[in-house]
C-alpha cells in the first residue's frame, strides 16, 4: 500500500516545485544576494562632486533628494548630515 510520501514523490509538478526550489536557493546563495551591488560613495572633497554623486550619497543615506534641487541646495545639504 503506497504511502504519502510515495504519492507525492510520483507527481512531476510536486518534483518539479522542489528542484526548482533547490535550485532558486543555490543561486542565490552563489550570488550572495548581491547580484546588482550598490555603488559606493563618492570619495573626497563634496565640493568637487558632481550632482549626482551629491544625489547618490543622500539617497543612500535616505535624505530623499529632490529631483529639482539644484546642486548648492543639494551640497549643502550633505555637509550638513556629513559628520
Amino acid at each position: 500500500m503506497p504511502t504519502l510520501l510515495d504519492n507525492a514523490m510520483k507527481s512531476k509538478n510536486a518534483v518539479l516545485a522542489f528542484s526548482g526550489l533547490v535550485t532558486a536557493a543555490l543561486a542565490w546563495s552563489m550570488w550572495g544576494g548581491n547580484v546588482f551591488p550598490a555603488d559606493a560613495d563618492p570619495k573626497g572633497d563634496p565640493q568637487e562632486w558632481t550632482r549626482e554623486e551629491l544625489r547618490r550619497w543622500l539617497a543612500a543615506r535616505n535624505l530623499h533628494p529632490q529631483d529639482r534641487d539644484t546642486r548648492e541646495q543639494l551640497l549643502e545639504r550633505v555637509k550638513a548630515n556629513m559628520r
